[in-house]
Protein backbone atom coordinates (compact mmCIF):
# COMPACT_ATOMS: atom_id res chain seq x y z
CA UNK A 1 0.00 0.00 0.00
CA UNK A 2 1.09 3.59 -0.64
CA UNK A 3 0.83 5.93 2.33
CA UNK A 4 2.30 9.21 3.56
CA UNK A 5 5.46 8.62 5.59
CA UNK A 6 7.03 11.17 7.90
CA UNK A 7 9.81 11.04 10.48
CA UNK A 8 10.12 12.12 14.11
CA UNK A 9 12.78 12.38 16.79
CA UNK A 10 12.71 12.32 20.57
CA UNK A 11 11.89 15.93 21.29
CA UNK A 12 9.06 17.18 23.51
CA UNK A 13 7.44 19.15 20.69
CA UNK A 14 7.20 16.00 18.54
CA UNK A 15 6.15 13.55 21.25
CA UNK A 16 4.51 13.52 24.66
CA UNK A 17 6.10 14.10 28.07
CA UNK A 18 8.21 10.92 27.79
CA UNK A 19 9.99 11.35 24.45
CA UNK A 20 12.27 8.33 24.84
CA UNK A 21 9.48 5.84 25.57
CA UNK A 22 7.18 4.44 22.88
CA UNK A 23 3.46 3.83 23.29
CA UNK A 24 4.24 0.13 23.73
CA UNK A 25 6.62 0.89 26.62
CA UNK A 26 9.90 0.25 24.80
CA UNK A 27 12.73 2.72 24.35
CA UNK A 28 12.95 4.52 21.00
CA UNK A 29 15.68 3.19 18.72
CA UNK A 30 16.54 2.58 15.10
CA UNK A 31 13.83 0.46 13.50
CA UNK A 32 10.88 1.85 15.47
CA UNK A 33 7.91 3.34 13.65
CA UNK A 34 4.68 4.91 14.81
CA UNK A 35 1.34 4.13 13.16
CA UNK A 36 -2.27 4.26 14.28
CA UNK A 37 -3.71 2.02 11.57
CA UNK A 38 -1.52 -1.02 12.34
CA UNK A 39 -1.37 -3.05 15.56
CA UNK A 40 1.61 -2.65 17.89
CA UNK A 41 4.19 -5.28 16.92
CA UNK A 42 3.42 -5.22 13.19
CA UNK A 43 6.54 -5.50 11.04
CA UNK A 44 6.85 -3.40 7.89
CA UNK A 45 9.36 -2.59 5.18
CA UNK A 46 9.80 0.61 3.20
CA UNK A 47 11.83 -0.81 0.30
CA UNK A 48 12.28 2.28 -1.90
CA UNK A 49 14.09 4.22 0.86
CA UNK A 50 15.34 1.59 3.33
CA UNK A 51 15.77 -1.52 1.18
CA UNK A 52 15.32 -4.78 3.08
CA UNK A 53 15.34 -3.18 6.55
CA UNK A 54 12.46 -4.28 8.80
CA UNK A 55 10.68 -1.80 11.08
CA UNK A 56 8.36 -2.59 13.99
CA UNK A 57 5.30 -0.55 14.97
CA UNK A 58 5.94 0.30 18.63
CA UNK A 59 4.62 3.83 18.83
CA UNK A 60 1.49 5.84 18.05
CA UNK A 61 0.90 9.23 16.47
CA UNK A 62 -1.52 12.04 17.19
CA UNK A 63 -5.01 10.72 16.40
CA UNK A 64 -5.44 13.17 13.51
CA UNK A 65 -2.80 11.18 11.58
CA UNK A 66 -4.78 7.99 11.20
CA UNK A 67 -3.33 6.56 7.97
CA UNK A 68 0.34 7.57 8.10
CA UNK A 69 3.62 5.98 9.16
CA UNK A 70 6.20 7.89 11.21
CA UNK A 71 9.82 6.64 11.26
CA UNK A 72 11.90 7.37 14.36
CA UNK A 73 15.19 9.17 13.64
CA UNK A 74 18.01 9.92 16.11
CA UNK A 75 17.97 13.68 15.45
CA UNK A 76 15.50 16.40 14.61
CA UNK A 77 17.66 17.41 11.62
CA UNK A 78 17.40 13.90 10.15
CA UNK A 79 13.64 13.86 10.67
CA UNK A 80 13.26 17.26 9.02
CA UNK A 81 15.46 16.19 6.11
CA UNK A 82 13.27 13.12 5.56
CA UNK A 83 10.21 15.34 5.21
CA UNK A 84 6.91 13.88 4.00
CA UNK A 85 6.96 11.21 1.31
CA UNK A 86 4.24 9.02 -0.13
CA UNK A 87 5.79 5.57 -0.44
CA UNK A 88 4.91 1.93 -0.78
CA UNK A 89 5.15 -0.14 2.39
CA UNK A 90 5.09 -3.90 2.80
CA UNK A 91 3.20 -5.20 5.84
CA UNK A 92 4.94 -8.44 6.89
CA UNK A 93 2.51 -9.78 9.52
Amino acid sequence: MRIPITAYSSTYDQTDSSPLTTASGTRVRDGVVAANFLPIGTKVKIPLVFGDKTFVVEDRMNSRYWHRLDVWMPSRAQAMQFGVRTLEIEVLN
